[in-house]
């Protein structure tokens, strides 16, 4: 796993010259820099904070390799506690850490425009619509992303016929490009008097 703690190690490097970088003038006066720089330290924290994590451990559990030396059979015990603690920690650990240095889609970082039409289904259809963009709006704002409504045409019924609007953010095209696609839901309408399902679609487009 050296490979692994230097790939961290470059990492943790380049977030340290990202976050100089931010405090500089020049930068906080150029907002499209600012703005890239701003997403790249974002893209750069979890590596980071799991390589601190990494570290702790590795130094809990050399500390618990000293103590194993020691004659003392309650220090030994203790010393046998805490790597029975921290091992498997740092095993699901480097499983994570793993995952976080798989390389990214050069387009993960790219902001996205969406556009949800109203399918199958008549004015239902137009309901669910309505409802995916509720859904993909209330997504963003818990991840801090921004939504701006560029179109829509309201359906009578509720919802829409057709809403476009743009995401922007960190890592916006990275949780949204699976999204596109005809999505369905089974339910009984709010337009049905007699309780039956129908099955109503809606396409997204990102």
């Amino acid at each position: 796993m050296d490979a692994v703690r230097t790939k961290l190690s470059e990492i943790e490097k380049q977030y340290k010259e990202i976050v100089e970088k931010l405090m500089d003038e020049k930068v906080m006066s150029d907002p499209k820099l600012l703005t890239k720089l701003s997403k790249e330290q974002a893209r750069l924290t979890q590596p980071v904070d799991a390589y601190h994590q990494l570290l702790e451990l590795d130094s809990r559990i050399a500390q618990a390799d000293e103590m194993l030396k020691e004659n003392d059979p309650e220090l030994k015990e203790m010393a046998r506690m805490e790597k029975d603690e921290c091992e498997p920690e740092r095993e699901a650990l480097l499983e994570r850490i793993q995952h976080l240095l798989v390389p990214r889609d050069p387009d993960d970082d790219h902001d996205v425009i969406m556009e949800i039409r109203g399918g199958a289904g008549g004015d239902e259809g137009n309901i669910f619509a309505g409802d995916l963009y509720r859904m993909y709006s209330k997504y963003a704002e818990s991840k801090g992303w921004k939504v701006q409504v560029l179109e829509a045409s309201v359906s009578e019924a509720g919802g829409y016929t057709q809403i476009i609007f743009s995401v922007k953010g960190t890592d916006v095209y990275k949780e949204l490009k699976f999204e596109s696609g005809v999505h369905r839901v089974q339910r009984v309408p709010k337009t049905e008097t007699q309780g039956r399902i129908h099955t109503s679609t809606a396409t997204v487009l990102c």
